[in-house]
């Protein structure tokens, strides 16, 4: 979209109560960070800024973290991860000596990162990575589907309470994948096929919400953005009820994520 368009999503955000804000330079090859940077120019300190980097060496995420701070414009970030932590050898190469970990302390050393963390679409690496580690946070698919569906999310939220983490909820709003050949016209933004009815949408998010999450993000789509903001600023908790007719609407439905095994 435009960036006028982009400056007042963004702004509009912020005057409603939304002080979280993730990116990363992977997210349509730094375009993001841009204009993020620039909406927030003036903001800045109203929120806490979330970027990552999928660089597993010392190098690369040095070098990468500078590059964001520069899109972003700005000295420092809130919160840096490892980005999409999947296999053991992620962990084990960004862990490891001359490993992106390093960059990361020496960044925080330096006052660029006040917090680090990680984000993972596995239950196996992100435990590992909890266990090598003491991260600040954890940014993981904590859906109802995958939830409900795939045995995905559970054990990684208990690790990071029992560990005093903060833990970030990804794909909320998620549903399903999208059936082979269809048109995603309607949210061309969404890999996965998103919770599109709002109903449904708002009991997907107040289930995540309900789940004492620190923050959740929602997709990258402007209209379930706005469904996102108004189930927020009405929040409550899922009643029973509400979650017995949610887990209805999961039946058939295969997760975006599963635990393996």
């Amino acid at each position: 979209m435009d960036l006028e368009k982009a400056n007042r999503i963004v702004r509009d955000a912020i005057d409603r109560g939304v002080n979280y804000f993730d990116v990363a330079p992977s997210y349509f090859d730094g375009e993001a960070e841009e204009r993020l940077g620039a909406a927030l120019e003036g903001r800045r300190d109203k929120i806490f800024l979330a970027c990552k980097t999928t660089r597993r060496d010392r190098e690369g995420a040095a070098t990468e973290l500078e590059a964001s701070l520069k899109r972003l414009r700005t000295g420092r970030v809130d919160l840096y991860q490892l980005h999409a932590l999947t296999k053991k050898d992620d962990v084990e190469k960004a862990l490891g000596p001359g490993g992106a970990l390093e960059a990361f302390l020496e960044a925080k050393k330096a006052g660029k990162v006040r917090f680090i963390g990680f984000s993972a679409h596995s239950v196996e690496a992100a435990l590992l990575a909890m266990d090598r580690f003491a991260f600040d946070t954890v940014l993981f698919p904590f859906n109802w589907v995958c939830w409900t569906k795939g045995s995905f999310g559970p054990q990684v939220l208990e690790a990071a309470k029992a560990k005093g983490m903060g833990a970030l909820a990804l794909k909320a709003m998620a549903r399903t994948a999208w059936p082979a050949g269809a048109k995603r016209d309607e949210h061309p933004k969404c890999w996965y096929q998103p919770a599109a009815d709002e109903e449904e949408a708002a009991l997907a998010l107040r289930f995540t919400l309900s789940q004492d999450v620190t923050a959740a993000i929602p997709p990258g789509d402007e209209g379930l953005f706005e469904v996102a903001l108004k189930t927020a600023e009405a929040y409550r908790p899922l009643a029973e009820e509400e979650r017995q007719k949610l887990l209805a609407k999961a039946e058939g439905l295969k997760p975006i994520f599963a635990r393996e095994g």
